[in-house]
Order: C-alpha cells, then sequence, then structure tokens
C-alpha cells in the first residue's frame, strides 16, 4: 500500500439520514441492548508474499453495569440490575518502510482506545443528539490519533512516512455507527445482499467518481491502493466519513483489509455469507478463498452476525430498503457537523 498526496477531494463527512426520523411510520421500539445477541469472530495472516502483518485489528464489548446491592425503598420501586451492552470492531492496514506499517496500525488502535477509556460518555442511549455526540467524539479521536502518528512519524526516522487505515464499526442495540479512513471496508449482508457501507480513499477510487474510468475498472487499476487519506501525516487535520444506520435480525456486518477486497471481489464474499455458517467458521472461509487466489497482502477480517429480537422491531423501517439507503446519503456540510474543524484537505 501506498499514500500519494492529490488534489482529488475523495473524503467528506457523511451523516445517513437519520433511522429515527427518515421515515413516516412510528419509531420502532428500542430493543434492549443486552438482548441484541453478536456472534463475533475475527482473523489476520500476513498472506502468501509479504513477510510481516502490518494489518491490526480489535473486537471489544462495552458494558455498563449498575447492580443495586442495598436499599430500604419498597419493593418493586427499584431495578436490581442495569446493564447496556455495545460491540467496537476495528481494522487498521498499516504502511510505511521497515517495521512502520506495523506500529502505526498498532499504535492507531491502541490510542482510540486510551482516547474512549477517558471519555465520559460511552454512547449507549441512542437518539438523534445522543447519535451526533457520538459521531463527533470518534471524529475527534480520529484527529487526534493523526496527530499523535503524525509526531511519532516526525520524531523518529525509523518511523518516517508512516500511516494507517482505520475503520472502526461501533453497534449498540440495533444501531450501527461507523468512522473509516483509507481502504480498508466495511460491508452489510442483508437478505442475501451485500452492500459496502465504506468507500475507498484510493486514487483509482476518485477517479471513477470523478468521471474519468469506469467504476468496473477501480479493481484493476494501477493506482487502486494509492491511498489518498490516511491516518498519519496531517498533523489531526484529517477528515473522515461516518455513518449510522439501523440493524435487523439476521444482519451480519463484514470489516476487512484490502487483502481480502483485492483478492476476492464482493460477490464472492456475499456467496460465502450466503452459506450461514458461524462466524468463525465464516472468517476462516474468506482467508481461504483470499488466499487460494494469491494472498498478495496482509489478510483481515472480523465477521458479526445479529440477532435482534424480532418483537421489537415490527414496525421497524422496511427491510431491504436499508441496504439501497447504504449508497445513498444525504451530505450533511462538514460546517454544519463541525463548526469549528479544519477539513484537513490538500
Amino acid at each position: 500500500m501506498t499514500a500519494m498526496p492529490v488534489k482529488i477531494e475523495t473524503s467528506q463527512f457523511e451523516f445517513l439520514v437519520s433511522p429515527l426520523s427518515s421515515s413516516t411510520r412510528p419509531a420502532p421500539r428500542e430493543p434492549a441492548t443486552t438482548s441484541v445477541q453478536v456472534d463475533l469472530a475475527a482473523t489476520s495472516h500476513p498472506g502468501k508474499v509479504r513477510s510481516r502483518n502490518e494489518d491490526h485489528f480489535m473486537v471489544a464489548k462495552v458494558s455498563r453495569h449498575m447492580e443495586i446491592l442495598m436499599d430500604n425503598l419498597p419493593a418493586g420501586q427499584l431495578p436490581q440490575e442495569l446493564a447496556e451492552d455495545g460491540y467496537s470492531m476495528v481494522v487498521a492496514d498499516g504502511m510505511g518502510g521497515m517495521n512502520a506499517g506495523d506500529v502505526a496500525s498498532m499504535l492507531a488502535i491502541s490510542t482510540g482506545v486510551r482516547l474512549a477509556d477517558k471519555s465520559v460518555k460511552w454512547g449507549f442511549k441512542i437518539n438523534e443528539k445522543e447519535a451526533r455526540d457520538l459521531l463527533n467524539r470518534m471524529s475527534m479521536y480520529f484527529q487526534e490519533i493523526d496527530r499523535r502518528l503524525t509526531l511519532k512519524s516526525e520524531g523518529d526516522r525509523r518511523l518516517f512516512g508512516m500511516g494507517t487505515t482505520l475503520t472502526l464499526a461501533y453497534s449498540v442495540g440495533a444501531h450501527l455507527f461507523l468512522i473509516h479512513v483509507g481502504d480498508s471496508r466495511a460491508y452489510l449482508f442483508r437478505g442475501g445482499e451485500i452492500a459496502q457501507l465504506t468507500r475507498d480513499h484510493t486514487v483509482a477510487q476518485a477517479l471513477a467518481d470523478a468521471g474519468q474510468i469506469k467504476p468496473e475498472d477501480v479493481r484493476t487499476h494501477a493506482r487502486r491502493n494509492t491511498l489518498t487519506n490516511y491516518l498519519g501525516g496531517h498533523r489531526g487535520k484529517i477528515q473522515a466519513d461516518v455513518r449510522w444506520l439501523r440493524l435487523e435480525h439476521g444482519d451480519r456486518v463484514v470489516l476487512c483489509s484490502d487483502g481480502l477486497s483485492d483478492m476476492i471481489d464482493d460477490a464472492a464474499i456475499a456467496e460465502v455469507l450466503r452459506r450461514g455458517e458461524c462466524s468463525q467458521r465464516t472468517t476462516e472461509i474468506l482467508l481461504e478463498k483470499a488466499l487460494e487466489a494469491g494472498g498478495k497482502d496482509n489478510v483481515t477480517i472480523i465477521v458479526a452476525g445479529y440477532s435482534i429480537p424480532t418483537d421489537s422491531l415490527s414496525h421497524a423501517l422496511e427491510g431491504h430498503k436499508e441496504v439501497a439507503k447504504a449508497q445513498d446519503t444525504r451530505l450533511i456540510d462538514t460546517d454544519e457537523f463541525h463548526p469549528s474543524r479544519d477539513s484537513g484537505r490538500n
């Protein structure tokens, strides 16, 4: 993976029309976050060509818990226990000479965890304001990660020029939040169909967006792995894509580095997901296919399968239309979303 400063603008703050307000139907009743079951699995492999794995990943369960130990209130006035659960999934694909790539991807994830640990809010209750606040905090974390990577790179010549992609998915109850920089990907698999939730920040994709090459030519273009946007080198003025959408029972979310998506196309990934295997077996099959196709890069895969109580979502938005909406977003002006931030575009 290489980085290249270009004048083509590819990365924008995207905000999907709110799942809470984008329909004339009554808002669906929210399931308890602890009632949502998630089948999680992840794997990472150096591939068949590279000697070192510069990918890193993390899968975490985030919980808030309160248990009443003693009280003298009348019976039934207090719940005996309060709990909320969320799940965080991250893929980082590093780049740079020597060992700089794996240092960058490792630092990006570890720095993000430390920043989240210092936050007084972790985003368990979702409404319009809380969702925007959550995405705003996540965006600020990305800016701080970028700033720290830049300073680390400039302070150590062995790490000069290091950078990394970073794709993060955070689910709480039936809500999924994404923030993304680079060309690692997030997919949504629903009803037998797959949709890419992220946009690759590469020269090839920028050319396709500008109409200079055909979309189908992106996979084979010479600059398909040349990043136009990544963490490191921007001194905190990074710009990321953010998304918010609603999950449904049976949905599967896949995060991966380009070591998977470059080796097998979306149709092949969907074919594996249609088998209905558990997440662990699904990651194994996807890895096998990437290696069989050449394994030319490091391969990292996270798969999450969601079981959401259907009675809580009986009045949810029409199911399969959400996949289409994943490709059809309404842009909110950057200044509206971050009135004081510098976009940091080239």
